[in-house]
Order: structure tokens, then sequence, then C-alpha cells
């Protein structure tokens, strides 16, 4: 059965939204899949507003464009929820999950009337406490891997050792904080049912 899976994340330049979409399209091929991880560019600044999107399926990619209507929308810094409009053609039998230590009811009320399911997670408190500073990409990655369901948790935090190591190879001593970030981030999604 064809599957196709559509992600939309709105940050701000230096949150790592993009380095987060790209980290899921790696793991995603290393299971399988044809994949897309690409940013829109704009006048690209940190703290501005960016966009960043996955494609993810189970047959060959033939579009190559921006994603306008997703399965799922990733907010990495809440404020965006006021100036950006998030939900934007996000489909009802979708999601969005938003980084913020409200719930998702107390979050509802700032979608613009979107009907479809909605998940929290405090990236800030997690990143924090494992990373020792504010990363809130790591815990967001492991949100949506959990939200969307895209892969297996298991393979999906197994993939992600693999790539921590090759990525802090030279700073071996964060590969455990990223993987308890991850791992943390798995269990604390709110909203799941």
């Amino acid at each position: 059965m064809e599957k196709l899976v559509e992600i939309r994340w709105h940050g701000r330049g230096g949150q790592g939204a993009k380095t987060a979409s790209l980290l899921l399209a790696e793991a995603a091929f290393n299971t399988g899949m044809y994949i897309q991880g690409f940013p829109e560019y704009g006048p690209e600044r940190m703290g501005a507003p960016i966009t960043a999107y996955n494609r993810i399926s189970t047959v060959p990619l033939c579009v190559h464009s921006n994603i306008y209507e997703p399965d799922y929308v990733v907010v990495v810094d809440e404020s965006l929820l006021k100036t950006v409009d998030c939900t934007s053609g996000l489909k009802e039998e979708g999601a969005i999950v938003v980084n913020t230590k409200k719930t998702p009811d107390e979050v509802r009320s700032e979608l613009k009337g979107y009907k479809g399911k909605v998940f929290t997670i405090d990236a800030r408190t997690i990143s924090e406490e494992t990373l020792g500073a504010y990363f809130p990409n790591t815990p967001m990655l492991a949100a949506i891997v959990k939200v969307s369901k895209v892969m297996g948790e298991e393979e999906f935090v197994k993939d992600m050792e693999g790539s921590f190591k090759h990525k802090f190879a030279s700073k071996p001593q964060v590969i455990d904080k990223n993987m308890e970030a991850l791992k943390r981030s798995l269990q604390e999604v709110k909203g799941i049912e």
C-alpha cells in the first residue's frame, strides 16, 4: 500500500527546525523510505520565522514543491501561533504538535478553528534539563515521530544514536544527553490517547 506523509515545520532561525527536518528525512531514508527534507529560503536570520518541510513515502517522490496541505505541522516556537497561520492547509485528519507548557486544549483556542488533533510538548524544559541549554529541535523531532508514526520508535532511537555519534564525533559527551532528550520526549507528548 502506498503511503505519503507530508510535514511542515514552523520555527525561528537558530532553533533547529531545518536541522530537525533534515534529521527526520535521514532517519526515514535509513528505514527504506523515499524522502525529502528541505527549508523554504527567504531572508534567513537568527530569530526570523522559517519554514521547513518533509515528504516521507513508500514510493518514489515526483513532486518537488513546498507543502501546502500537510498531514502534520510542527511548531517549534509557540509565539508563531500569533503571527503565522500555522494551520493553513493542515488536514483535519492530521495533527499539529506545538512546543509549549500548555495543554492541547489550551492551545486549541489559538488555532483559528482548527478541528484536528492537537499535541503539545514542553521542549524547552526537556532540552534545558537534558542538554543544559535551549535546543528545542531534538525534543520536537521525537514528538513528531511519536505523533505521526512515520517509523517505529525503537528504529528511530537506534538510527538517531548512530546519527548523533557521527554528528557529534568531536563532542561525544553530548551524545548521551541528546539520546536522553529524545527518549524523554517520546514519553512526554501530551494529547496521546
